[in-house]
């Protein structure tokens, strides 16, 4: 079955409560989504470590992410893009809020599972 749509259809208007998580297309190993992001960060303390490798895509707004063991926050702005391998600790230190940050997310290799993915 063919598919279609556009990333920035949808959303939110304003600050959200949390992230917006859209799986687009999942297979085994393998899944893109869409995040959009309006002024979420990863809690001081906290890191994300997935098992699969991400490649991430900015598609809009602007975002800062911090890798464990860089001094400094890498700064994203829409086109940028990161690829991070398996087990690399990361976390968002901050994301716009209006207009929103949209994200496009490839999660590959390894279980075909995203630990740190909220439920849905």
């Amino acid at each position: 079955m063919i598919r279609s749509g556009n990333l920035r259809d949808g959303l939110p208007s304003g600050i959200a409560a949390g992230e917006t998580f859209d799986t687009l297309i999942e297979q085994k190993n393998f899944r893109i989504e869409r995040i959009v992001s309006t002024g979420q960060a990863t809690p001081e303390g906290e890191w994300c470590d997935q098992s699969q490798d991400e490649f991430v895509l900015l598609i809009a707004g602007a975002a800062r992410l911090r890798i464990e063991g860089e001094a400094d926050d890498r700064a994203l702005e829409a086109g940028d893009w990161l690829h991070l391998p398996a087990r690399c600790r990361h976390r968002v230190t901050w994301t716009q809020g209006d207009p929103p940050t949209v994200w496009l997310a490839l999660h590959f290799g390894g279980p075909s599972w995203f630990e740190g993915r909220p439920s849905s």
